[in-house]
C-alpha cells in the first residue's frame, strides 16, 4: 500500500492509537514543604559541566559524554538573531549563517562541508545551523579518535566566529538559494502567519522581524550591510562554544582556549538590546483563511512577562504549573474522543514564549465550522476547573508520572545523547534556562513534589487564561460551506462559559485488574544459540518463534517486534477501506473490558505499550517497556491478540474525521503532487488509489473487527523478536505463560500478490496547483532488483554520491534549490524491486533547467562512476553512520526483525559486519549500479507547477 493511500485512512485512526502510557511510583520521597529561604536558593549547576568565560568575553561548556561511544557535538553560539538587524538588513542574520559555510579563513569556499564529508559527517545531520530572532546556532558532529580532527572542527568554529570570507560572487550566488528557501516555507500556512504573526506580538519588534527576512532585502541588499551585521554582532562577548561527548575534557578545554583565546574584544561593542512584548488591555482577535489550508487551528495565548527561572522556587513553580496543564490537557483529551465534540485534539501548557516573554496556551485542531463551538468548549472546561478544581486522583496520577520519569531517566543517567546535552547548554546561554543535572532535578523534585497540595494547583485556574494581554487566533480553510465567526461571536462564546451551568468532572476509575484471564502456559520446545550474533532463538509449543538479543545501550529498554505473512492483501478490494485502519482503530478502542480512557488511568503506573498493526503484506505487534515493566508488555500482547475491543463511537469519530481531513487535504498542493505520482507509480491500481469521501462512508467496524480477529486468530507463524536490557533467562517464563498461550490453529498462509507493479516506461506528469511562485519536480527511477546484500549497498552508495553531485550543482554552482536529495529503497516482496528518487523544490520558470541539469549529471555520473573522493566518503559516511546506529536497541531491533522475515536469518552475522562490506566497495561497481538503476528509458516524472491566473 502507498505511503498517501495509508496515511489518508489512516491519519484520524493514528491520533489516539495504543496503550503507550506513563509511568510508575518510585519509593515515595520524603515528605514536606521547602522554607521560603529554600526556595530562595538559586538552582545548582550540574557538576559534571565545566564552564567558563575566556578574558575576552567568550564563554564555554565542557562536558564528557559517552553516547554515542567515539563523537563530540560541537557549538558555537552567536547570542544574536533577527532582532538586531537594521531595517535594511532584514533576512541578513540568517544570510550570515549561509554564508559560514561558503568560505572562511581556512576553509575557502565549500571546504567546510567537504572535510566534514571526508570524515564522514553529512551536511544535514551532522553539519548544520539555524537562525532564530534571537540567536544563532552552529551545529556540528565530529568523530574524536584522532585529536587533529577534533582541533580541524575548533578551527571551523574559530573562523565562523571571526573570519567569514563573504566573498562578492559567493554572496550573488547565494542570494538564489536563500530565496529558495523562502520559497520552500510558503504556502496557507506561510500567509496566515503574515496575517497573525502581527496582531499576536504587537507592538513588539518580534512582530517584524522574521529571520527569513524580506525579499526585497534579501534580492537587493548590498554587500557591506551584510558585512557590517557580522562585524557588529559576531564577537567574543556575544558567544559561546559548547562541547559535549567522548573526549578528554582537559584537553578539549585547553583547545577551546587556544581557539578562541585570542579572539579580539569588540572596540566599540555597539550595545545588543532586549525586545519585550508589550501588555495589551482585553483580547485581541485574528482570523485568517486561505483556500489550501488543510485543518482549522484554534490558538489562544495568554502572554506574561519572563520569569527569572534560576531558583528553587522557580523550579517548583515550573512543576505546579506542568502538573496543570497536564490534568486540563487530559480532560480536553476525553473530550475529543466523543463524537459530539467540536474539536479532534486539544491540550494546554505554559512555557517560554519568546526570549522575553511565556504564555499560557489552549490549542486546538477545530472540525470545520466549528470555531466558535470549540472555544466554548475550551473556555468551558477551564471554568470547570476554576469552579470545581481537579480531582486529587488526577492529581496523584500526573504526579506519579512525573516521579517515574524522572527515575526512569536516572536510570539510563549514563545513556544520555550527547546532542541532548549540548541542547541544554545552548538554552541555557540564550534563555537563561537552568540546568542543575539530573541527579540534582530529581532530588529537587522529590524534595518539593509531596508539598504541592490540590489546592495550590486548583488555585492557578483563575489566573491560567485571563482576559487581559489574550490573543485568540483562528487559522481555517476557505472553502464553500465553513463560515468562520467574528470577532462578537467569538468573544460571546468565550464569554458563555462563565454563566453555563456546569458539573463537576467525574473522575471515573476502576478497581478491576488489567489482566484477569489464566491463560494456561506452554513451554519453549527448541532453543538455539547464536553466540556468534548473540542472539537466542525460541520455538514455542504453539509454533510461535521468539528471537531474543541482549544488549546494554540503555539500562532500562527493552523494545519488540512481531509479525506474521497475510496483512491486507487477504480483503477483497471493496473491503480495503474497512480493514486497512483497523489495527488503529481497535488500539484506539482500548482492549478487554477498559476504553482507551480507562486503560490509560489503569496504566498508570506502568512503562510499557504495545500496538498492533495490518500493512500491505503483514500483520503484527510493536512495542516496549521498562524493565520492572516488561510482564505488563506481555499482557498487552496476549489481550492485544485476544481481547481486542471497537468503540463505535470512536469508529464514529474517527470515520468523520477522515472525511473531513481528505476533503481540505484535497486542496493542498503537496497532495495533489503526491497523489499524481503514486497514481503514476502505482499504474493506478485500484487497490492504490487515494479513498473518496463516497469510500469512506462505506467503512463498516465490524468488517474491521472481524478482519482484525483473523489476522491475530493465529499465532503459530507469527515470529517475535526482543531486543533490549534483559537477561533471556527472565524471559522465558513470561514467552511460555504470555506467548506460547497464544491461539494457534497451525494453518498455513501468506500474502496475496496484486501484481502492483512500477511502470516499465517513462511516465511525466504536470500538476498544477498552487497560488504561491512554487515548483516541486520529481524522478523515480525503478524496476526489478536483486535483493541481497551487495546490491542492497551499491544502491544506497549510488544515492549518497549523486545526492553530494546534485547538491553541489543545483545549489551551490546555480543557486537554483535550498535542497536536494537522492534516495534509494527496495523490498522483497511481493516481488524484488528498487526504487530510487530524486525531488528538489525551484521557482517555477526554473524547473525544466533543473531537471535537465540533473539528468545530464546522472549521465556524467554513469560515465565516469565516482571520484576518488567522492568514493571515500561515502564508505567513510556508511561506516561513520553504522558505529552509532548499530549501538542503539531500534536499529537492531528494525535489522533483525527484517532479516527474520525476509528469511535471511543464517545472514544475520552480515549485520555485524557491514564496516568489511562498505570497505569493499569500489567506483567500478558503483558506476555499474548507476547504469543499471539509473534507466533513462524507465521512470517516473511528476512536475508541481502553480495555477495558471
Amino acid at each position: 500500500m502507498t505511503v498517501l493511500r495509508r496515511f489518508v485512512l489512516a491519519a484520524a485512526f493514528l491520533a489516539a492509537a495504543t496503550s503507550t502510557l506513563v509511568l510508575a511510583t518510585p519509593q515515595a520521597p520524603a515528605q514536606g514543604t521547602p522554607s521560603s529561604a529554600e526556595l530562595s536558593q538559586k538552582l545548582p549547576v550540574d557538576p559534571d559541566v565545566t564552564m567558563g568565560t575566556l578574558p575576552n568575553g567568550l564563554k564555554y561548556y565542557v562536558r564528557r559524554n559517552g553516547l554515542p561511544e567515539k563523537r563530540a557535538e560541537l557549538r558555537l553560539v552567536v547570542n544574536v538573531g533577527s532582532l538586531m538587524e537594521d531595517d535594511d538588513q532584514q533576512g541578513l542574520a540568517h544570510f550570515v549563517e549561509h554564508m559560514a559555510f561558503n568560505g572562511t579563513k581556512n576553509f575557502p569556499k565549500s571546504d567546510i562541508v567537504t572535510f566534514m564529508e571526508s570524515i564522514g559527517m553529512r551536511f544535514g545531520p551532522s553539519v548544520n545551523a539555524f537562525t532564530s530572532f534571537d540567536e544563532t546556532v552552529y551545529m556540528l558532529q565530529v568523530p574524536t579518535e584522532k585529536p587533529e580532527v577534533v582541533d580541524r572542527a575548533l578551527l571551523i568554529l574559530e573562523d565562523w566566529a571571526h573570519s567569514v570570507s563573504f566573498d562578492a560572487a559567493e554572496i550573488d550566488k547565494e542570494r538564489g538559494v536563500i530565496m529558495e528557501e523562502w520559497r520552500l516555507r510558503r504556502g496557507a500556512d506561510a500567509r496566515m502567519q503574515d496575517q497573525q504573526f502581527p496582531v499576536l506580538l504587537k507592538g513588539s519588534r518580534y512582530a517584524d522581524r522574521l529571520p527569513i527576512g524580506k525579499t526585497e532585502v534579501l534580492q537587493g541588499f548590498k554587500h557591506d550591510r551584510l558585512k557590517q551585521f557580522y562585524a557588529d554582532w559576531y564577537r567574543p562577548d556575544l558567544m559561546a562554544v559548547i562541547a559535549v561527548g567522548d573526549f578528554d575534557k582537559t584537553a578539549m578545554q585547553a583547545m577551546i582556549q587556544k581557539h578562541f583565546g585570542g579572539l579580539p574584544r569588540a572596540s566599540k561593542p555597539r550595545p545588543r538590546p532586549a525586545y519585550d512584548v508589550p501588555k495589551q488591555p482585553g483580547t485581541l482577535y485574528s482570523v485568517a483563511t486561505d483556500p489550501e489550508a488543510a485543518m482549522t487551528q484554534v490558538s489562544v495565548y495568554s502572554k506574561m512577562a519572563f520569569r527569572d527561572p534560576s531558583t528553587v522556587g522557580a523550579y517548583r513553580t515550573q512543576i505546579v504549573e506542568r502538573l496543570f496543564g497536564s490534568m486540563l490537557s487530559a480532560r480536553l483529551g476525553e473530550l475529543a474522543q466523543k463524537p459530539d465534540a467540536p474539536f479532534m485534539n486539544a491540550g494546554s501548557y505554559r512555557s517560554l514564549f519568546v526570549k522575553s516573554a511565556e504564555a499560557s496556551t489552549l490549542m486546538a485542531i477545530a472540525k470545520d465550522g466549528k470555531v466558535a463551538p470549540t472555544l466554548e468548549a475550551l473556555f468551558t472546561e477551564a471554568e470547570r476547573v476554576t469552579r470545581f478544581g481537579f480531582t486529587q486522583t488526577e492529581l496523584d496520577r500526573q504526579k506519579t508520572g512525573l516521579l517515574r520519569g524522572l527515575t526512569q531517566a536516572m536510570a539510563e543517567k549514563d545513556k544520555r545523547q550527547s546532542a541532548q546535552l549540548a541542547g541544554e547548554y545552548v538554552r541555557h546561554f540564550t534563555q537563561a534556562e537552568p540546568f542543575p543535572g539530573l541527579e540534582n532535578e530529581v532530588e529537587i523534585t522529590q524534595r518539593v513534589l509531596p508539598g504541592i497540595s490540590l489546592a495550590e494547583v486548583n488555585g492557578l485556574a483563575r489566573e491560567w487564561m485571563p482576559e487581559g494581554n489574550r490573543v485568540v487566533m483562528v487559522s481555517a480553510p476557505q472553502k464553500p460551506g465553513v463560515t468562520v465567526p467574528d470577532e462578537a461571536t467569538m468573544a460571546a462564546a468565550i464569554k458563555s462559559a462563565a454563566s453555563k451551568p456546569i458539573t463537576a468532572y467525574a473522575d471515573t476509575t476502576t478497581a478491576k485488574p488489567l489482566f484477569t484471564a489464566t491463560p494456561k502456559a506452554g513451554t519453549v520446545t527448541k532453543t538455539n544459540v547464536r553466540a556468534d550474533v548473540g542472539v537466542v532463538e525460541w520455538t514455542l509449543s504453539n509454533g510461535v518463534k521468539v528471537v531474543l538479543k541482549p544488549t546494554t545501550f540503555k539500562q532500562d529498554e527493552v523494545v519488540f517486534r512481531a509479525f506474521s505473512p497475510g496483512g491486507s492483501s487477504l480483503a477483497a478490494d471493496a473491503d480495503l477501506v474497512s480493514v486497512e485502519p483497523a489495527a488503529a482503530l481497535i488500539s484506539s478502542s482500548g482492549i478487554g473490558s477498559f476504553s482507551r480512557i480507562e486503560l490509560g488511568k489503569m496504566l498508570a503506573g506502568k512503562i510499557a505499550g504495545v500496538s498492533p498493526y495490518i500493512g500491505s503484506l503483514d500483520e503484527g505487534l510493536s512495542g516496549s517497556a521498562s524493565v520492572k515493566d516488561i510482564e505488563t508488555m506481555f499482557q498487552l500482547i496476549y489481550m492485544t491478540f485476544t481481547e481486542p475491543r471497537m468503540d463505535r463511537d470512536v469508529f464514529t469519530v474517527m470515520r468523520d474525521q477522515t472525511k473531513m481531513m481528505l476533503g481540505n487535504m484535497r486542496s493542498t498542493p503537496n497532495f495533489l503532487f503526491q497523489e499524481a505520482l503514486n497514481e503514476a507509480l502505482t499504474q493506478n491500481h485500484p487497490r492504490e488509489r487515494t479513498p473518496t469521501a463516497e469510500m469512506i462512508d462505506k467503512m463498516d467496524p465490524d468488517k474491521a473487527l472481524a478482519f482484525y480477529k483473523d489476522r491475530f486468530a493465529d499465532a503459530s507463524d507469527f515470529t517475535f523478536v526482543f531486543v533490549g536490557s534483559f537477561d533471556p533467562a527472565a524471559l522465558q517464563p513470561l514467552a511460555e505463560r504470555y506467548l506460547a498461550s497464544l491461539p494457534s490453529t497451525g494453518r498455513k498462509e501468506t500474502f496475496k500478490d496484486h501484481n502492483v507493479r512500477t511502470p516499465s516506461t517513462v511516465v511525466e506528469r504536470k500538476v498544477e496547483k498552487g497560488l504561491e511562485p512554487q515548483s516541486h519536480s520529481r524522478v523515480v527511477f525503478s524496476g526489478p532488483f536483486d535483493y541481497n546484500q551487495q546490491q542492497r549497498i551499491l544502491i544506497r552508495a549510488v544515492a549518497s554520491v549523486l545526492q553530494t553531485r546534485l547538491r553541489e550543482i543545483l545549489r551551490e554552482d546555480l543557486g537554483g534549490t535550498y535542497s536536494v536529495s537522492a534516495a534509494a529503497s527496495y523490498e522483497k516482496m511481493p516481488t524484488q524491486e528498487y526504487s530510487f528518487l530524486i525531488d528538489f523544490g525551484s521557482s517555477p520558470d526554473r524547473a525544466e533547467e533543473l531537471m535537465k541539469r540533473v539528468f545530464a549529471e546522472i549521465e556524467a555520473f554513469k560515465a565516469s562512476g565516482p571520484t576518488d573522493k567522492q568514493l571515500a566518503d561515502a564508505k567513510e559516511g556508511f561506516i561513520r553512520d553504522y558505529e552509532t546506529s548499530i549501538k542503539t536497541n531500534g536499529y537492531l531491533l528494525q535489522q533483525i526483525s527484517v532479516k527474520y522475515q525476509f528469511q535471511e536469518d543464517n545472514e544475520l552475522s552480515v549485520l555485524f559486519d557491514l564496516p568489511a562490506w562498505y570497505g569493499r566497495l569500489t567506483a567500478a561497481a558503483i558506476q555499474d549500479a548507476a547504469k543499471r538503476y539509473l534507466n533513462p528509458q524507465r521512470y517516473v516524472k511528476v512536475t508541481l507547477m502553480p495555477e495558471k491566473r
